[in-house]
């Protein structure tokens, strides 16, 4: 509803009223304009069609990728779309992650955790909301500047002004965009995961991903001891997902199924397989088993038939059963089709290295069952990315024929290689990494898991070492301070960055010209003005 509606609307009720004199309905409107999203549901509705939009105009064209980094915090978030809007002009393809690896890391109440699944599950929904209310501030703090700057023009008197900003009011683009939320691998059983993707539902969460390793053995999808369970199981948490959106009536929410296959070896359980052929007996078939007979059965054997052998899987100590080698993508490939098959919408395939033909090998064989199968893919830090990419161009040109005499495939991440031809292909390989894996490896959306984790850490050393050094309280000043002023950093206006002068707005819209303003003109903020 454009503003001057809004105040019209406002300005009925209030005259039915008959006894509220003393409100302002262009204030009514204005803090209507600020609250625009009034639940999580709400804004798990509005973002699930902005992904179904984008994901539409992906598959007509690729080049339409859309892009994240994971937040740890709802701060973190905000300063995100804030300079995205500043530096962009518009949030359009940028969505929020919520690592459940950073959850762990950073907000559990034991402290650090590994990615285990081990932090409370509560407190997935509430990072939800708290980036959310801290995205919703963000579209209070630019209205509320917009309405200063009305009133301004209003003052002075400059209508061509008055228009011009009444015009950017009616068109304001939210900071309120699509998460893409982690549940690890549903915390529990397929009920557990439901009631958890409820509360991250009713919290704005109009996208979840869900893993298929075991819920108590998770692991992070970059650590060794991965256990996968059964297609049967994993499909059950996936409809689980599916019911928590309908009943909550996000009817366009989006299941991001992802597979460890690719680094597990091992499964926990055998899966019951009632005809050859059937989705537990392809499971079964990558088991790594040996052919047995009666005679040489031991006590505890676990025996499977297969073709009219009797098999032995490998179990280990631990009592988890082990894959043949090898057979990493093609279960991959086998976890997608059924997902697919079973209500997801999107796909993540964890690995071990960003190599785009790697990824596009798996998803060709996808797209041979669903032409419009596209990936989630994680852009991850756990890659050494600087590395993975000299060691591509470096096999590369060898296959190629040129002397590589000069280089040490080893030692490639070394800085002596900087300079060479060879660091700037694959430097430039890594800057278009992106494009060109969304056009060849059907990825739709990339990823940085943990970015802001990596860059609190860089910033805080740099900062340290500066402050706590000879430069002193320069350190801070010329590396934090200066910087934020001449790149225009909003939070050089701490005060206002807070909700301050919203805080002001709303004192002059209840108490009028008693109002006790913090905003004045002994505010140091104002030193900032220019």
């Amino acid at each position: 509803m454009a503003y001057q509606d809004q105040i019209a609307q406002a300005q009925r009720i209030i005259e039915t009223a008959r006894t509220w004199d003393g409100i302002n309905p262009e204030s009514v409107a204005r803090m209507r304009l600020q609250n625009r999203f009034q639940s999580g549901l709400d804004i798990a509705r509005y973002t699930a069609k902005i992904m179904r939009e984008d994901m539409a105009a992906y598959d007509a064209d690729p080049s339409l990728y859309t892009q994240s980094l994971g937040c740890w915090h709802g701060f973190i978030g905000q300063q995100k779309m804030i300079s995205i809007k500043k530096h962009f002009g518009s949030t359009k393809g940028r969505y929020l992650y919520l690592s459940g690896w950073m959850v762990a890391a950073l907000r559990s109440e034991f402290g650090p955790l590994p990615d285990q699944s081990m932090h409370e599950k509560t407190s997935v929904p509430a990072l939800i909301e708290e980036l959310y209310t801290f995205l919703r501030q963000a579209d209070a703090r630019e209205l509320g500047m917009l309405f200063r700057d009305l009133d301004a023009a209003r003052t002075s008197g400059n209508q061509i002004k008055e228009k011009e900003i009444l015009n950017a009011i009616d068109n304001h683009q939210t900071h309120i965009v699509p998460i893409i939320a982690d549940i690890d691998a549903g915390f529990g059983n397929a009920e557990a995961t439901y009631l958890l993707a409820k509360k991250m539902i009713e919290a704005g969460a109009c996208c979840l991903q869900i893993e298929n390793q075991v819920s108590d053995e998770k692991q992070c999808g970059h650590q060794d001891g991965k256990v996968t369970v059964p297609h049967e199981d994993f499909l059950a948490k996936i409809r689980a997902v599916r019911y928590a959106f309908l009943e909550l009536g996000v009817d366009d929410g989006l299941i991001v199924a992802r597979t460890d296959s690719l680094g597990a070896g091992l499964t926990k359980q055998i899966a019951i397989s009632r005809e050859p052929g059937d989705i537990g007996d392809l499971y079964n078939s990558f088991l790594d088993c040996e052919e047995i007979t009666p005679e040489n059965c031991v006590n505890g054997d676990v025996v499977i038939n297969r073709n009219g052998k009797l098999l032995r899987p490998k179990r280990l100590a631990s009592n988890l059963f082990q894959f043949r080698p090898g057979t990493g993508e093609d279960r991959c490939v086998l976890d997608c089709i059924t997902a697919l098959q079973n209500g997801a919408d999107l796909l993540w395939i964890e690995t071990e290295k960003p190599h785009i033909e790697q990824i596009a090998g798996m998803v060709d064989r996808v797209r041979e069952v669903f032409p419009n199968a596209k990936l989630v893919y994680n852009n991850s830090p756990s890659f050494n990315w600087t590395l993975n990419f000299r060691q591509q161009v470096f096999d590369a040109w060898e296959k190629a024929g040129k002397d590589m005499s000069q280089y040490d495939r080893a030692k490639l991440m070394s800085v002596d290689y900087d300079e060479t031809d060879l660091a700037k292909e694959a430097d430039e390989r890594i800057r278009t990494f992106q494009a060109d894996s969304s056009r060849r490896a059907g990825i739709f959306h990339h990823l940085i898991t943990l970015p802001t984790y990596h860059t609190a850490a860089l910033s805080t050393d740099n900062l340290a070492r500066e402050y706590f050094g000879e430069q002193g309280m320069l350190g801070y000043v010329r590396n934090v301070q200066r910087q934020e002023i001449r790149q225009g950093i909003a939070c050089v206006k701490h005060q206002n960055m807070a909700g301050s002068d919203i805080g002001d707005d709303h004192k002059e819209y209840f108490s009028g010209e008693a109002a006790l303003k913090a905003g004045g003109t002994h505010n140091t903020m104002n030193q900032f003005a220019a």
